[in-house]
């Protein structure tokens, strides 16, 4: 698992307008190794400002690949990143922002808008800090799309392999100032997590000297899946914070790592996916015997 390092002061200036846009135009409007993250400090007006909403949103598909958007502290995922078409300047995002392509701002699949992230171009090592505002690309070959500015901070003029990085401080600043609330970051050895400036951090209880009894696994045709990642290390961070919830597992089907609660019975399958989205604001999806079904036909 990736660890947080201590903060180092960042200015994150913004760059000029250029006409990068790619070749392709599908969206919507709904060389170098990966570095480890830094949790960057920095006060940006338009990076940190409040969003008209914070919107999280409900599970989609892209062809054949599904997608369910949620918070994710310890988001590190490397992909193919390209530039947002310069023809949607000026329309709003799925957050309510208008998209302003002069502005260091990118799109993603998953991740809440507004969420602050760090993009580094593997090919040279440059980076920058961005404010995700808008879903997309719709496209299975990208993980994000960067404004013509952002773009060329970091020398991308077409598609090329990046590492996102959430940085989680900044993240849960910029949702706190959205809906008005006060949290803190609280990390842990596996999941960064948001937890409410007034509840105290509680110590885990000390491990028991005898052996534990074995967890029986109920029998259960039914599985929530929870979200679907391409970066391995994000899928098992999700399942140590949600294994509360049930037996939560990582699922392998081609490039990616899905996140499921297995063995369910209808009745545990329904409360938790109503849990889920009440506790921790996702859009979960069900399956029975492995095969899609309406989350709320049971």
């Amino acid at each position: 698992m990736k660890r947080l390092v201590s903060l180092a002061v960042l200015t994150a200036l913004l760059g000029g307008c250029v006409d990068t846009a790619p070749t392709t135009t599908e969206y919507g409007s709904d060389g170098f190794g990966e570095e480890t993250l830094a949790t960057e400090s920095f006060n940006d007006a338009y990076l940190m400002a409040p969003a008209p909403r914070y919107y999280i949103g409900n599970a989609y598909k892209v062809e054949d690949i599904q997608y369910i958007p949620t918070e994710d502290y310890a988001y590190n995922q490397t992909g193919m990143a390209g530039i947002i078409p310069a023809e949607l300047n000026g329309t709003k995002t799925s957050n309510g922002e208008t998209y302003d392509m002069e502005q260091l701002v990118a799109t993603s699949k998953t991740l809440p808008l507004p969420t602050i992230a760090k993009v580094t171009n593997l090919e040279n090592g440059e980076n920058v800090i961005v404010r995700i505002n808008n879903r997309g690309p719709f496209v299975n070959t990208r993980i994000m799309d960067l404004s013509a500015a952002a773009a060329q901070k970091i020398g991308l003029t077409n598609q090329t392999k990046v590492q996102v990085q959430v940085l989680p401080e900044q993240s849960i600043a910029v949702k706190n100032a959205t809906l008005g609330k006060n949290e803190q970051v609280v990390a842990t050895d596996e999941v960064v997590v948001a937890r409410p400036a007034s509840e105290p951090v509680v110590q885990p209880a000390p491990a028991p000297t005898t052996e534990p009894a074995p967890i029986v696994k109920p029998a259960g045709d039914y599985s929530v899946q929870v979200a679907a990642f391409y970066a391995e290390d994000s899928a098992d961070s999700l399942v140590a914070r949600i294994r509360k919830y049930g037996d939560a597992t990582v699922v392998k089907e081609g490039d990616m790592y899905k996140v499921r609660i297995v063995n369910l019975t209808a009745t545990d399958a329904r409360r938790v996916i109503d849990t889920l989205r009440t506790n921790e604001g996702m859009a979960p999806g069900l399956l029975k015997n492995g095969r899609w079904v309406n989350a709320d036909s049971i």
